[in-house]
């Protein structure tokens, strides 16, 4: 059966002051959604999955202390769906965790390949939606074909940045039993994976036009994860699989606060996805999805979320259209105070951040800078 596994455990310190220890960037009612109230990311993920997945079956993986906030939510979420995890130990962990699960759940059998489950990330603005599901139901029926195939999804570049992965497109795949899709296919076989190369080469892989971002989202089969972890990372599957045993008793909790902070902090790209593109016994293949893809990890990419005015500011938040902005260009104003008024005169290209307890006021040059300053902020603003 199909399953969904969303990552929701990032910190966001480059939407710093808005995210914080408490309410990390995937929980922030940020984000425009058809006139309404502003939406979260986690929210938006989830939504995505209507109509693909039944209800029973998502799933979200993040910190545990982030639980009560995510039922406020997303209340649809019971608590045996949120995958709670005791502290943060990268994407491989946060994958074979979910597979663990799953594959006790629903086990392989000698006629049904069992759980196969996409795993979705909590930082993204994809559309169209209906797209979007269109491209993962492909990656569902390619693993549904061969469940030891490895399905990943890749975005088509729009500049050359160095800050993402990239992925090699390969010949072909035309066996999904779609002649439609065979004739124009958009599956592909991995030819290789390169991890946030330097400017020059990330220039020359948009320009040969047979490279796409590592979206960071995936199809695998659950058995296959699990064997892919024996081989490529024994150390986590040990633990993985500890936790899967106590999974469903009253030992769970004890269990997973025990031994998930002792697997090794690594992320899935390093741990199976690279040696598997090495390993001629697995099949790796990449959908591409020609989307409009957005990584919501800093404000700069938060204003692309946001309509410019005819000067290029652009404001956001509950409190964003209260502002004032004279003689300024492609400024960003983000507050969630509707009653403080942010004032800008005569400046261009700043980014100011208004929250009750913080503001941030930086150059939009100096917004990858972000990280620095968080690292000295008191831990209290944290």
């Amino acid at each position: 059966m199909r399953y969904a596994m969303i990552m929701a455990g990032g910190s966001g310190t480059r939407l710093w002051p808005m995210s914080r220890k408490e309410r990390p960037k995937q929980l922030l009612p940020l984000i425009p959604r058809d006139g309404g109230a502003p939406v979260s990311l986690l929210e938006l993920a989830a939504h995505r999955l209507e109509g693909l997945i039944p209800a029973e079956r998502r799933y979200i993986c993040t910190g545990e202390q982030y639980r009560h906030a995510i039922k406020s939510v997303l209340p649809e979420f019971s608590d045996d769906r949120i995958l709670g995890e005791p502290t943060g130990r990268d994407t491989v962990n946060a994958v074979g965790f979910a597979a663990a699960v799953f594959n006790r759940i629903d086990p392989p059998t000698a006629k049904d390949p069992g759980a196969i489950f996409a795993v979705l990330t909590a930082d993204h603005i994809i559309e169209p939606e209906n797209a979007f599901r269109e491209r993962m139901d492909l990656g569902f029926r390619l693993v549904e074909a061969d469940p030891a195939r490895l399905v990943t999804f890749s975005i088509k570049p729009t500049y050359a940045a160095t800050g993402f992965g990239y992925v090699e497109r390969g010949a072909p795949i035309t066996d999904t039993a779609d002649p439609a899709r065979a004739r124009s296919p958009q599956a592909f076989r991995v030819a290789r994976f390169v991890e946030k190369p330097n400017a020059q080469r990330a220039q020359a892989y948009v320009e040969s036009g047979h490279f796409g971002w590592n979206s960071g989202m995936f199809v695998f089969s659950a058995a296959t994860v699990l064997d892919c972890l024996k081989r490529f990372k024994p150390e986590s599957h040990a633990g993985v699989m500890r936790i899967a045993e106590a999974w469903g008793t009253p030992r769970q909790r004890a269990v997973l606060d025990e031994v998930y902070p002792t697997l090794p902090k690594i992320s899935v790209d390093y741990a199976i996805m690279e040696p598997a593109s090495r390993d001629h016994a697995v099949s790796i293949a990449t959908v591409v999805m020609d989307l409009s893809w957005i990584d919501v990890g800093s404000w700069p990419s938060y204003g692309e979320t946001l309509q410019p005015d005819a000067t290029g500011n652009r404001r956001g938040g509950e409190g964003g259209s209260s502002s004032i902005i004279l003689q300024g260009r492609n400024n960003l104003v983000v507050s969630d105070n509707p009653g403080h008024t942010v004032s800008i005169l005569g400046a261009d290209d700043l980014i100011v951040v208004h929250t009750r307890d913080a503001t941030l006021v930086m150059p939009r040059s100096k917004a990858e800078e972000l990280k620095s300053l968080h690292a000295v902020v008191d831990e209290n603003l944290k």
